[in-house]
């Protein structure tokens, strides 16, 4: 949910560190810092041309020039000059990571080059300093009985020993059966372990519920992905020339051409900055929309957007005459028997709420939503999820439900990323996943499933802290 860099061309690897004191440089080495010295030197110049001619065939296929030069020209020269930088690890000697200083910032710059030594890999984010370890051993209701439990253990180790951790739920669906594990605390200090009835935010999962309702609608012939969204807005909105090319399929698979944000999303009163989407109501939304301009043509090229699912979820409830929460709970909560999945806490749930924390490990508030709620306003528990993604893995469902999850699954966009209906797929050691993440101010969230492999996992967590690598490791290890 927060504003992320975005990847030039994805990537997932192993982790093997090399640091560069740790060995000599290797040949490998040279040749990454000689290319990384050249994109420097072009950062300065702002020529964006010179970089794309450093790229390989690989990185071409996934991004064009024009579109490698809206990011360059959005992203990268707006950073200004490189004042400093130095290479801290080479992974599998083949990644280089760079601490790179900006005028504006520091950044973390990853690159690896292909067998012609072009770049396969140009990828920016924020830096972070790496927490350190917690003094005391993390509690756990794993019982490491079995090599998963120990699998999953090491997975999960990496994350909860962090300082910037409090509480972990794990769910692993494998060959049909279910394993959940749970570790630190609900709160902090509290010693109190989570359970599978913990709920969590689980932040942009919720742009995949938004996507089985969707898919629901659409079989039940109350519209049709290929509807320009200007069919379900009112006339004083369809009126913007901007918006006639945009497609209900556009909002759900981020093609839509409109930002991550609306640029009225700060003049909601009162605005809080902790909790930011509590205020943004209709109305604001339809202003904005009103004199909008497009980034991109729809449907040419993805670029994440709150915005665009936010506007999907309000066309929903224009069709249907329920608020989000009520068409989630009608349309994949109710079927699936998921009772702790919402996005108002009520009071019986309340105190099986986590409170959240944010990157220095203080706790933050939740967020609320109002019209944008469609994006990520849901919260859950583990056990709820495992519903869910069993829901997702069976192939063989013939109700409502399984049939819009089955669409939800067909590919909309088949470039860089693919994505179907608000899933992405990721490659995992070559194997493609549908998954999705979600995180707040306070919490973070993965989702990945292979029905080939009829694996699925789940990692909810309490604190601003990212579980992706968690996530991916317990697949590695277990696919």
């Amino acid at each position: 949910m927060r504003l992320k860099f975005i990847f030039l061309v994805p990537v997932i690897f192993s982790i093997v560190l090399i640091t560069k004191n740790s060995m000599a440089q290797s040949r490998r080495q040279q040749q990454t810092d000689s290319i990384f010295q050249l994109i420097s030197s072009h950062l300065k110049d702002k020529n964006a041309d010179a970089i794309y001619a450093l790229t390989g065939d690989q990185f071409k296929k996934a991004l064009s020039l024009d579109a490698f030069k809206s990011v360059a020209n959005e992203q990268l020269f707006p950073l200004g000059e490189i004042k400093q930088a130095s290479l801290t690890s080479f992974i599998n000697n083949k990644t280089a990571i760079y601490k790179v200083q900006f005028e504006l910032l520091t950044m973390e710059v990853l690159i690896s080059l292909d067998e012609n030594d072009k770049l396969d890999l140009f990828y920016f984010r924020p830096f972070k300093i790496e927490p350190i370890d917690k003094l005391e051993v993390v509690a756990t209701s794993n019982p490491m009985k079995s090599q998963q439990d120990r699998k999953v253990d090491s997975a999960a180790q990496k994350y909860i020993q962090k300082i910037n951790t409090v509480g972990l739920s794990i769910g692993v669906i494998k060959n049909g059966q279910v394993s959940l594990y749970n570790y630190g605390e609900t709160t902090k200090g509290s010693g109190q372990l989570p359970t599978a009835e913990t709920l969590f935010e689980i932040g942009s999962i919720t742009k995949t519920f938004t996507a089985a309702i969707l898919a629901t609608y659409v079989n039940e012939g109350k519209l049709k992905l290929t509807d320009p969204i200007i069919k379900y807005l009112p006339d004083s909105v369809a009126a913007n020339p901007a918006l006639k090319d945009i497609t209900i399929v556009n909002l759900s698979n981020h093609t839509s051409g409109l930002p991550m944000l609306p640029d009225n999303f700060t003049e909601q009163r009162p605005y809080d900055k902790l909790n930011p989407y509590a205020n943004y109501t209709k109305q604001l939304l339809f202003a904005y929309l009103k004199t909008c301009s497009l980034n991109t043509k729809p449907g040419e090229k993805y670029a994440y957007s709150n915005l665009a699912v936010g506007l999907l979820g309000a066309i929903l409830e224009k069709i249907s005459g329920k608020p989000f929460e009520e068409m989630a709970e009608a349309v994949v909560c109710k079927p699936l028997g998921m009772k702790n999945t919402v996005q108002h806490l009520y009071p019986i749930l309340t105190t099986r709420f986590a409170p959240v924390y944010n990157d220095d490990t203080k706790q933050t508030l939740p967020w609320d939503f109002d019209v944008l709620a469609s994006c990520g306003s849901l919260r859950s528990s583990v056990n709820d999820l495992v519903l869910y993604a069993k829901a997702n893995l069976d192939d063989n469902g013939t109700g409502p439900l399984a049939k819009a999850l089955k669409l939800t699954h067909g590919i909309t966009f088949n470039k860089e990323p693919k994505l179907g209906l608000a899933w992405h797929i990721i490659l995992v050691n070559g194997v493609s996943y549908y998954f999705h993440d979600g995180d707040t101010y306070g919490s973070n969230s993965f989702l990945a499933f292979n029905k080939e492999k009829n694996l699925a996992v789940i990692v909810l967590a309490n604190a601003a802290a990212s579980t992706a690598a968690v996530g991916v490791d317990i697949i590695k290890k277990l696919q």
